[in-house]
């Protein structure tokens, strides 16, 4: 397997060991003789956190109830049915709205892609209750975010303020603005960028050309071409390490379609992550036994692409949650050096050339004039010198 090249599982729970089983093996079978030798001492509350953590509710349902209570705790079942019910009327109202919103923008003349949302559980799973999602993410020439927040506001949604800004360094620092409207309970991420900067991506444009349209819905709802869908979707997943294995089963079902892996080939070329898309793979390999072709060996005899997917496992061994505040300090560090090591080298080189354009911080350390905001550029360098002594006495004067 994957030239003798084999994850190392080791410290990862048993039961997320177990989830895995039941979701890559259809033979029931199989899993209960699984089940019976190897997981005697299941801790069940266990199982059922890492199955909400992870988003496996839907996929996991069905299997379930085919084992009687000899196997699986009923309590476990009817948990998981539950849950499963319950998305089945979120993604029902998340798909209303989608198309309220996608009928709204194409009156107002706004190009909007959908990235996530509805749209990938009837694209990737044929089904949309069979995959989880919290909000609706899509994306927007970025001329055109002024004329979608007058939209988003006029329809109850409210503007999320917690991006600070100095010198217009959002556009190219964030990738996306966030929307709540209270009365619904939905959530909207509009995009610029697919993903936070510095980085090489492609273009609204670019994407707008590849483009698919949705036939399941009355009005025209627009989604990325299939290999802008995986790309996008591999970066999304490795940025957070994979810390949610829901992503990284819509890599297993996407690998299982039809991808053109010249195309792929083309396009991490020229966007540097080769080594992302390998990680992707080897991960769906031996987490969920995606079947890997001929076209997509050379992605993961790569010798980075096994290093970061090993590196992926302390997300899986530790059950992380980055959207929790605040992140614990040794994941935060983890997490930090993960998201470095995925970088291509050009994009550590922007990455730390970004470091001396002003950060929002320093118009906190000091204020000026917003006409003098570009003094920050000679500033910066005394100004986190300047922050690192004061955090330091800080530290000092706690120990007294």
């Amino acid at each position: 397997m994957l030239n003798n090249f084999i994850l190392d599982m080791r410290e990862v729970p048993k039961e997320l060991i177990l989830i895995l089983n039941l979701l890559k093996n259809d033979d029931e079978g199989y899993a209960q003789k699984y089940l019976k030798e190897e997981y005697n001492n299941i801790d069940w509350k266990l199982f059922l956190e890492l199955t909400i953590h992870h988003r496996f509710y839907p996929l996991l349902a069905s299997k379930l109830q085919s084992f009687d209570n000899r196997f699986i705790p009923q309590f476990v079942v009817q948990t998981v049915s539950g849950l499963y019910r319950k998305n089945v009327f979120k993604m029902l109202q998340l798909s209303g709205e989608m198309e309220q919103l996608a009928q709204l923008f194409k009156t107002n003349c706004i190009k909007t892609i959908f990235l996530k949302g509805p749209i990938l559980g009837i694209e990737i799973y044929g089904d949309v209750s069979l995959r989880t999602c919290g909000d609706l993410d899509l994306l927007i020439p970025i001329e055109d975010l002024d004329i979608m927040d007058k939209l988003l506001e006029e329809n109850g949604y409210e503007k999320d303020p917690y991006i600070q800004s100095v010198l217009e360094d959002w556009k190219w620092r964030h990738h996306h603005f966030t929307y709540y409207n209270s009365l619904k309970n939905i959530k909207v991420e509009i995009h610029w960028r697919l993903n936070p900067g510095p980085g090489k991506e492609p273009n609204f444009n670019e994407l707008w050309e590849r483009k698919r349209e949705s036939l399941s819905s009355k009005s025209p709802i627009y989604f990325l071409g299939r290999e802008d869908l995986f790309l996008f979707l591999v970066s999304h997943g490795a940025r957070h390490g994979w810390s949610r294995l829901r992503w990284l089963m819509d890599i297993h079902r996407m690998i299982g379609q039809e991808i053109d892996w010249k195309e792929i080939d083309s396009l991490v070329k020229k966007y540097y992550n080769f080594h992302i898309v390998g990680q992707s793979i080897i991960l769906s390999s031996q987490l969920l036994n995606a079947k890997v072709t001929k076209e997509m060996q050379r992605f993961i005899t790569d010798n980075r692409s096994k290093s970061l997917a090993q590196k992926a496992i302390f997300y899986l061994e530790n059950m992380v949650n980055l959207h929790t505040y605040p992140v614990p300090k040794d994941v935060s560090l983890y997490h930090g050096r993960h998201l470095y090591s995925l970088m291509s080298y050009r994009q550590k080189i922007l990455f730390l050339l970004s470091h001396l354009y002003p950060y929002h911080i320093d118009t906190v350390t000091l204020p000026l004039p917003k006409k003098l905001h570009f003094l920050y550029f000679i500033l910066r360098p005394f100004l986190c010198f300047w922050r690192k002594v004061r955090k330091q006495d800080l530290s000092l004067e706690e120990q007294k």
